[in-house]
């Protein structure tokens, strides 16, 4: 029997950032798979609950809690951490779609932002597709992303005119700013990787972005850094966790480019 997954791309955090197809998709759903990451992260799996809540007129339909395996820290590649944690996921999937998953059912897996983003959830269906122990069909609905939300918020554009832009972590902007951007997107930024950028650039900041808990600054880099690290370790100090996004711009007018 082949199983029928939904990969559904929910937003960042505001309901009203989940979109009609969206809806018709939860509609479709009669097991939602959702990710138990510890009482400190309990908001998100709250968020998702209510977002089911909201918008399923189905009468029929179940949720089935899963812990999410732990990522260890590296010790000795990034990518080596990576295919571990890849590892124990494909495992945890593969229960829960051939154990809780029954025949002619649809399950779905809630993506905070959208699922082409930063997330693994597309990989680990691929890669169960791949062993071809059972039969797998699933698609996939696009979400707002945390990026389409800060840059809404902050009232600006993403991109210089004809310029290209870049898509990145704290890890590699570490390295420096990218020489052939003018603008960078940081995303999953746990050390602060902006305080080392020594270049004229604004820069949009946003943590929790489209949550109740939701916090925006914006100016020179140079003038507000001190303000937005201390505005992230009184955040992670309160809540055990921090989720933020910035968007750093070559500092400079665009005016008759």
């Amino acid at each position: 029997m082949k199983r029928k997954v939904l990969i559904i791309g929910i937003g960042a955090g505001n309901p009203d950032y989940v979109t009609i197809q969206a809806v018709n998709a939860l509609n479709q759903v009669d097991v939602f798979f959702i990710p138990d990451k510890g009482a400190e992260k309990e908001q998100l799996s709250r968020i998702r609950r209510e977002i089911c809540e909201r918008f399923i007129t189905a009468p029929h339909y179940r949720m089935v809690d899963f812990e999410t395996p732990l990522r260890e820290k590296p010790s000795s590649t990034y990518r080596t951490s990576v295919t571990d944690w890849h590892d124990k996921m494909e495992a945890t999937y593969a229960h829960l779609l051939m154990e809780e998953l029954g025949d002619d059912e649809c399950g779905a897996f809630l993506v905070w932002g959208d699922p082409s983003l930063y997330d693994s959830t597309i990989r680990i269906l691929d890669r169960l597709n791949a062993k071809g122990n059972f039969e797998l069909d699933y698609d996939v609905i696009p979400g707002i992303s945390s990026i389409q939300a800060l840059t809404a918020k902050h009232k600006v554009v993403l991109n210089r005119i004809g310029e290209s832009i870049t898509i990145t972590t704290g890890r590699k902007l570490a390295e420096g700013f990218p020489n052939n951007s003018e603008s960078v997107i940081v995303m999953l930024d746990g050390e602060g990787a902006f305080k080392a950028i020594d270049e004229d650039v604004d820069i949009y900041w946003g943590a929790y972005i489209g949550t109740e808990d939701e916090i925006l600054m914006s100016g020179k880099l140079r003038d507000v850094v001190d303000d937005i690290e201390r505005l992230r370790n009184v955040a992670r100090a309160q809540k055990g966790w921090i989720m933020d996004t910035y968007l750093l711009k070559r500092s400079y007018d665009e005016i008759g480019e």
